[in-house]
């Protein structure tokens, strides 16, 4: 996604940047934990995570352009999957 570049955008930017890389180093981390306890922080990290990633775009600025307004509201209801795929992640390890 190409986001203009303003004040707003140079603090968001990084933001999403760290929490959209996030959930796939703690699922890779979950995957190599030591116990269902360890797993399960991983797994509500992703989780975390994946709120916040569809938080962050939902917060930056863009061109109102049609084509970058499409790929936000994808990226963002991809975040939201995520989060439901985490959940029941969590409910069947439970």
């Amino acid at each position: 996604m190409k986001l203009p570049k303003n004040v707003v955008n140079n603090e968001y930017i990084p933001q999403l940047l760290r929490a959209g890389s996030s959930p796939g180093a703690n699922y890779i981390e979950a995957n190599e934990s030591i116990g269902n306890k360890d797993f399960s922080m991983k797994i509500k990290t992703c989780r975390r995570e994946s709120k916040e990633s569809a938080y962050w775009l939902r917060l930056v600025i863009t061109d109102n352009s049609v084509e970058i307004e499409n790929e936000r509201a994808a990226l963002r209801q991809e975040a939201k999957e995520f989060v439901l795929i985490f959940t029941a992640i969590l409910k069947n390890r439970s």
